[in-house]
C-alpha cells in the first residue's frame, strides 16, 4: 500500500501551520502583537511587493494564533476563551485615565446606611395586555394613566378637571425634579478648588471699580466680602522688642538716604548745587558766556553813567 501521497498531504498541511524564521518572532499575547525582527528580503520586496507583504502578514498571524491556542482556556456560553497573560510591552495611553465619578447625595446616604442599589429593568409585565412593555419611553408603563380610556375622577375635582392632563403634568413635574437633582449632583461634585477660584475672581472684579464695589449690585446668594483685619502690637511688650523696632526703622531710613545720595568719582566732595543747571536757569538757556557778557555790560554802563553825573 502506497501512503506517500497521504504523507505528502499531511506534510503540506503542517507547513501551512508552522512558521520557520531565522530570528523567532517576539509575540506579546497581552497586546495581540507580533514583532518580526528578521531583515527584509530585497529580492522578493522589489519583485512583488504585494505578495511579500501578504506573506509577512500571514506568517505573523499564524504565529500569533498558534501562541493563543497554547494558552489556558476557560468555558463560557460562547465557547472556550483564552486567558491572556500580562502585557510584555508598556504602551502609552491615547487619553488620560477617566476620573472617578463623584457620588450623588443618595449614593452617599445609601453607602452610610448600607442600602444596596437595585437597578430597575427596562421592561415590565403588563397584566392587561399579557406582554412585556417598556417602563419608560414610547408606549411606556408610566403613561398608562394618560392613555387609558376610563379614569376615576376624585369627588372634590373641578368641573373642568381632565385626568389625562393632570397625569401628564405630574409626570412632567417628576421629570423636571429628576433633572434638577441631576444638575445639583453635578454642581456638588465639582472640586472645591474651582469654587475657590471663582470666588477669588468675583472678589477681584468687585474691587476693580472706582467705588471698590460699594455701589455694585450683588448677585443672589453672594457672600459678603471679608476685609483684611489690622494687626496691632500688644500694649505691654518687652523693652528689647521696642529697641529692635527702632533700630530697624533707623537702618531703613539710612539705606533710603544712601540710595538718594549721588555718588561721585574718586574722592570728590558731594556738591549739593548743580552749577550747570543754575547757569542754564540764570542765563535763560543762553549759556555761561552770555551770562558773563551781560554782567560785564551792566558794569560798564553803570561806570559811564557815574562819570557823566559828576
Amino acid at each position: 500500500m502506497d501512503v506517500s501521497s497521504i504523507l505528502d498531504a499531511q506534510k503540506a498541511r503542517e507547513q501551512n501551520v508552522q512558521v520557520d524564521k531565522e530570528t523567532p518572532f517576539e509575540i506579546d499575547c497581552g497586546h495581540l502583537m507580533v514583532t518580526d525582527l528578521n531583515p527584509i528580503d530585497e529580492e522578493s520586496y522589489t519583485e512583488n511587493l504585494e505578495e511579500h507583504l501578504q506573506n509577512l502578514a500571514r506568517d505573523g498571524t499564524q504565529a500569533l494564533i498558534g501562541a493563543l491556542f497554547g494558552l489556558p482556556t476557560t468555558k463560557s456560553d460562547y465557547g472556550p476563551l483564552a486567558q491572556l497573560p500580562s502585557r510584555a510591552y508598556q504602551l502609552p495611553r491615547a487619553k488620560p485615565l477617566p476620573k472617578p465619578k463623584p457620588q450623588t447625595k443618595w449614593e452617599k446616604f445609601a453607602a452610610a446606611k448600607g442600602i444596596s442599589h437595585r437597578k430597575k429593568d427596562k421592561r415590565v409585565w403588563d397584566e392587561e395586555k399579557q406582554e412585556w412593555v417598556n417602563r419608560w419611553g414610547k408606549d411606556g408603563k408610566n403613561k398608562q394613566v394618560e392613555e387609558q380610556w376610563l379614569t376615576e375622577v376624585p369627588r372634590n375635582a373641578d368641573a373642568d378637571y381632565n385626568p389625562q392632563l393632570a397625569a401628564r403634568q405630574e409626570r412632567k413635574e417628576r421629570t423636571a425634579k429628576n433633572e434638577k437633582q441631576r444638575v445639583a449632583n453635578i454642581a456638588r461634585g465639582e472640586s472645591s478648588s474651582r469654587k475657590t477660584e471663582l470666588e477669588k475672581t468675583l472678589a477681584t472684579t468687585r474691587v476693580s471699580t472706582a467705588s471698590m464695589g460699594k455701589f455694585d449690585k450683588k448677585l443672589e446668594g453672594e457672600k459678603k466680602l471679608r476685609g483684611i483685619k489690622r494687626k496691632f502690637d500688644p500694649t505691654e511688650a518687652p523693652v528689647g522688642n521696642e529697641q529692635k523696632t527702632a533700630l530697624k526703622l533707623i537702618s531703613s531710613m539710612d539705606s533710603d538716604a544712601r540710595k538718594m545720595r549721588k555718588t561721585h568719582r574718586g574722592d570728590e566732595p558731594d556738591n549739593t548745587l548743580n552749577a550747570r543747571k543754575a547757569i542754564r536757569f540764570a542765563s535763560k538757556g543762553q549759556g555761561a558766556a552770555a551770562l558773563a557778557g551781560a554782567r560785564g555790560g551792566k558794569g560798564a554802563r553803570g561806570g559811564r553813567g557815574g562819570k557823566g553825573r559828576r
